[in-house]
């Protein structure tokens, strides 16, 4: 078969998303906190865009006007460049007014607001609080031991664990070290008598078995327990390992109870995590009139168009035609920008005043009563698609009279009951609260729950009480039981 080179034409369609598009899109999925970077960024490399202060909220009428003339310009494209703008609205607009303006106050001379007193900085008020590496460290320079293993535990040290655990082999320390395996040993050694008990182990036996022998404890029935049993222990078969050790089942509780008060995860109390506050994106309030929508522009810049640039691309006869083809650029960027916020605004509103719809009852009443809902319901409600609503609830919060709830919360499956469908949420508050009621001794199997749940009318099978209990993080029934202390 002989191969042939021609030209064919071919009419195909497909979606092609702009920058503005892209751009838009990535807006409408953001959290405020990563909105409010986003629009901090473009506030840097976009001159045509500023940042509305406090003073300025009202803009005058005029300037609005002008605002939306140029805008309706920028958007008549694509001309040449001569025509974006007709000539009888060119505004003579003076460089030296402009820096004479900002140095009159002395801000660009580096004296802006004397005379006002320096106030302490925010790094005064902060508490530093010590790193297990630097708690670790400060013992190890106490003891008297040879540098070269006073080296191999720093390094030991420094490659620990957030629970206090040394990852690496002893051959890949001595490799790194360049030592034997002896001396890393010893170094282990030292590192695991410091404080805090535990420390440097390389399991959970381990570190268990260094808690006791801190405690003095060694030879008893929880070394040997720690030792041989931890399987037994997890699953509480008390009776085997009563009968391992011929010993008495009491004093296999009382070992049990020591050995629960030993810490699996010693640097714990050393691992900070930073806090981190949840902000509402939008408020729904109850009014005397009914519900009210506030969406959530704390700490969110308002932007404008820089009026400078703006009259500095209108008297285009100053401007090299780079110059007016970046310009132009960047006030289509910054329009576009605008506009995307302002449609993503308007989204949010949307899906919000849909769910407020749908959820009426769990506004009204609480929680108990919301009703399974998913995306498509609220898509067709308002007329979009269904990842534009996806997008709009990704990580987005709700606050309200009940508490704060992410978008997500509001969407749930359903399961069938006697008055219709009820929310998977629901039935996962019953199984959580049927579990808490229960008797310790003898505590329900995932069958049970299923039966007391088929009892109250809520259609539900046994692997699916199983896995809302593993999501609410609820151990299963032979791990929850508790023995009757004699």
């Amino acid at each position: 078969m002989a191969l042939d080179l021609k030209l064919d034409v071919k009419l195909t369609q497909k979606l092609v998303l702009t920058p503005q598009l892209q751009q838009a899109i990535k807006l409408l999925q953001l959290p405020q906190l990563e909105l409010v970077q986003a629009i901090n960024q473009e506030l840097e490399v976009n001159p045509f865009l500023e940042e509305v202060t406090e003073e300025e909220i009202e803009v005058e009428p005029e300037v609005e006007n002008e605002n939306k003339r140029t805008n309706e310009e920028v958007e008549e494209e694509d001309q040449d460049d001569d025509t974006l703008i007709p000539l009888e609205k060119l505004m003579v607009f003076r460089v030296d007014d402009y820096f004479e303006e900002r140095s009159s106050d002395g801000r660009d001379l580096g004296y802006f607001n004397p005379g006002i007193e320096e106030t302490p900085s925010v790094e005064t008020f902060l508490k530093s609080t010590s790193s297990l590496y630097d708690h670790l460290l400060w013992q190890l320079n106490l003891l008297s031991v040879d540098e070269e293993t006073k080296a191999i535990a720093e390094i030991i040290i420094g490659n620990l664990d957030d629970n206090g655990y040394l990852r690496m082999s002893e051959e890949e320390i001595a490799r790194y070290c360049n030592t034997t395996v002896d001396k890393v040993k010893e170094a282990i050694k030292v590192v695991q008598e410091l404080d805090p008990p535990g420390i440097g182990a390389r399991d959970l036996r381990e570190c268990l078995l260094i808690q006791i022998r801190n405690l003095g404890l060694e030879g008893t029935l929880v070394e040997r327990i720690v030792q041989n049993n931890l399987k037994e222990l997890e699953r509480r078969d008390y009776n085997t390992i009563a009968k391992r050790y011929k010993a008495a089942i009491e004093d296999v509780e009382l070992a049990v109870n020591i050995i629960s008060q030993l810490d699996p995860k010693p640097a714990r109390n050393f691992v900070t995590h930073e806090t981190n506050y949840i902000v509402p994106d939008v408020f729904v309030e109850k009014t005397e009139e009914g519900y009210r929508i506030i969406l959530n522009d704390d700490g969110i810049p308002r932007i404008r168009l820089n009026n400078f640039y703006r009259k500095m691309l209108m008297n285009r006869s100053n401007l090299t035609r780079e110059e007016k083809k970046f310009l132009k650029e960047k006030l289509r960027s910054a329009i576009w920008l605008i506009k995307s916020l302002d449609q993503r605004n308007r989204t949010i509103y949307k899906v919000t005043e849909s769910i407020l719809k749908f959820q009426r009852d769990f506004f009204d009443k609480g929680p108990q009563y919301i009703k399974p809902l998913n995306l498509k319901d609220v898509a067709q409600d308002i007329n979009m698609h269904e990842s534009t609503v996806s997008r709009v609830t990704l990580n987005k919060f709700l606050g309200c009279s009940h508490g704060i709830y992410s978008f997500k919360y509001f969407f749930s499956s359903g399961l069938k009951s006697k008055d219709g469908e009820v929310s998977s949420r629901i039935v996962k508050e019953m199984i959580k609260k049927i579990i808490e009621e229960e008797n310790p001794l003898k505590p329900y199997s995932d069958q049970k729950i299923a039966e007391i749940l088929n009892s109250k009318n809520i259609k539900i099978a046994r692997r699916t009480v199983a896995k809302y209990r593993e999501e609410l993080k609820i151990p299963p029934h032979s791990k929850r039981k508790k023995r009757l202390s004699s």
